[in-house]
């Protein structure tokens, strides 16, 4: 007698399928709960006010912060500042390569040096200058990975022509109703290649603080008007922006997309000059520098022993701004904590050059000395950087690919970028290999030179910065010893260091190769600059 077994089959078959389906979900689980979840990508904001003296900020008065000022410390409020320090990374070395606004906005856009960017000199009316259409910046490059690309302030990267009827509207031609400019130094940068890739777009001219020159291609930030139209809101510039920002942050009008992370630029005009009552926040002033507080411009404000106090008669201006600065940046910085993307957004915050106050009896910047070239640099991300204090040399050109490498883009940095990426010595510095510069090139119209932590380098040539012509020999030619005089005041000249200035000399020559710097394609000064020998 044959038994059917095709019920008792079938029955088993049921019964192995079951099992196999609850092995498999079960390992399924068992897979997700071992894989980690790709977390969100971190939101980039680089924040930099114009001419902010690197210890320009309060926590340089505290440990451990206080060990590594050359010199002394100003003393000025900035809780935010503070607050992004003792919670990031503190750069003590970070330097402005070429400390003047155009020079700056080249390097820090487009990681590449000045005869690769295209912009040697400030951008103003009568000049050439003007950041390459050509070239991927910060914002071509975080828009092609998929950020919301945004830019607020000050731009100061492109060629002022009379491109303007004469109420302000751009017109994008010299013939009339052209023919007009809208700004001696800053101008309008149009819609197409020359704003790169930026997405949301309010731009501030003009250094009056009280009173900024916005154009934007947001009509409800500029009563309605369309992009290349002029306006002018009448308000205190960082406080109008911070507004501007938090309202994009918010969102409530669509302004990008919430689904994306962002990509946002931030340059502040203020505490750039003027300095005067018409220009500065009167409220901080009289709040935290006013004769109560400071009775006397005298040591007790102007601490750096190189400092003429008569020339450094707008400190409290000086100070006023820098605080105010502090306070509207501090609101942004708490709008992104409310919306609780603070801990996954780096904030890099710095600073196009500093400004001399008094030091060496000077105003302003574009000089070889420390308080032109020393700027602040702070990168701030709970998420993925653990606070501290580095001593590397930053220049500006590296701002872009550390930038990409921590928002994990490190693959998508173009090859002829001229910076380094320093995000994985930020993130791992125990560990990581990345070599420190031992040194770093200075720019100056006239002049090149080399900065590390010891020693400046100052090569000047007989000519003006703003000359025309070409210069013929060295004028100038010294070392400050930046350990044993913090405050630069005795010139070294190279015959007097002749070891030292040998190998500073080999190094100023390898840097001017390495960037395509014009003195090493023609040359110059080969009878003192040791230039590699061709291969």
């Amino acid at each position: 007698m044959l038994l059917n077994f095709t019920p008792i089959l079938m029955k088993a078959s049921h019964i192995l399928l079951g099992l196999f389906s609850a092995l498999s979900i079960a390992c399924t689980g068992q897979k997700k709960e071992l894989t980690k979840t790709p977390s969100k990508k971190p939101n980039v904001l680089i924040i930099f006010p114009d001419q902010l003296r690197r210890y320009s900020a309060g926590f340089w008065s505290e440990a451990p912060y206080k060990k590594h000022v050359v010199g002394k410390p100003d003393p000025v409020v900035t809780p935010t500042m503070d607050m992004l320090a003792k919670n990031g990374v503190v750069f003590t070395n970070a330097i402005s390569n070429f400390p003047l606004c155009s020079p700056y906005r080249g390097m820090l856009m487009s990681g590449r040096y000045p005869e690769q960017n295209g912009i040697w000199n400030n951008c103003r009316i009568g000049r050439n200058e003007s950041l390459r259409d050509d070239i991927g910046t910060i914002p071509d490059l975080f828009y092609k990975a998929g950020y919301n690309t945004s830019y607020f302030g000050k731009c100061h990267w492109l060629k002022n022509d009379p491109v303007f009827d004469k109420n302000g509207t751009y017109v994008g031609t010299t013939k009339a109703p052209g023919g007009h400019h809208v700004n001696r130094y800053d101008t309008y940068i149009p819609t197409g290649k020359p704003r790169h890739n930026i997405e949301y777009f309010y731009q501030a001219l003009k250094d009056e603080h009280y009173n900024p020159h916005i154009y934007s291609n947001d009509p409800a930030t500029i009563a309605g008007k369309k992009d290349g139209e002029l306006h002018l809101p009448k308000i205190f510039s960082p406080k109008n922006e911070a507004n501007i920002i938090i309202d994009y942050l918010q969102n409530k009008n669509g302004q990008r997309d919430s689904d994306k992370p962002f990509c946002m630029i931030w340059s502040m005009n203020p505490p750039h000059n003027p300095w005067d009552e018409k220009n500065t926040d009167m409220d901080a002033l009289h709040a935290h520098y006013d004769t109560d507080k400071f009775p006397e411009i005298d040591d007790a404000m102007i601490v750096r022993k190189n400092a003429d106090k008569e020339v450094a008669k707008y400190a409290r201006h000086y100070y006023a701004n820098v605080t105010s600065s502090d306070k509207y940046i501090g609101l942004v910085i708490d709008e992104l904590k409310r919306m609780g993307a603070l801990e996954n957004t780096i904030v890099i915050f710095s600073s196009d050059h500093g400004e001399m106050l008094g030091s060496h009896g000077l105003e302003g910047k574009n000089v070889i000395e420390l308080e032109a070239m020393a700027i602040p640099f702070i990168v701030h991300w709970p998420k993925g950087l653990t606070p501290g204090i580095t001593d590397v040399l930053l220049s500006v050109p590296d701002v872009l690919p550390t930038a990409m490498g921590l928002a994990g883009l490190s693959n998508n940095i173009p090859a002829d970028i001229e910076g380094t990426d320093f995000s994985n010595l930020l993130q791992n510095p125990k560990t990581s290999n990345i070599e420190k510069p031992e040194n770093i090139l200075l720019m100056l119209g006239n002049s090149r030179g080399l900065y590390s932590e010891k020693y400046t380098l100052c090569l000047q040539e007989d000519k003006k910065q703003w000359d025309k012509r070409k210069g013929k020999k060295i004028a100038k030619a010294f070392v400050y010893d930046n350990i044993n005089d913090p405050y630069q005041l005795h010139k070294i000249e190279l015959k007097e260091v002749p070891e030292l200035a040998k190998k500073l000399l080999v190094d100023l020559g390898k840097q001017l190769k390495k960037t395509n710097d014009p003195w090493y394609q023609q040359r110059k000064y080969d009878d003192l600059i040791v230039y590699p020998k061709e291969k």
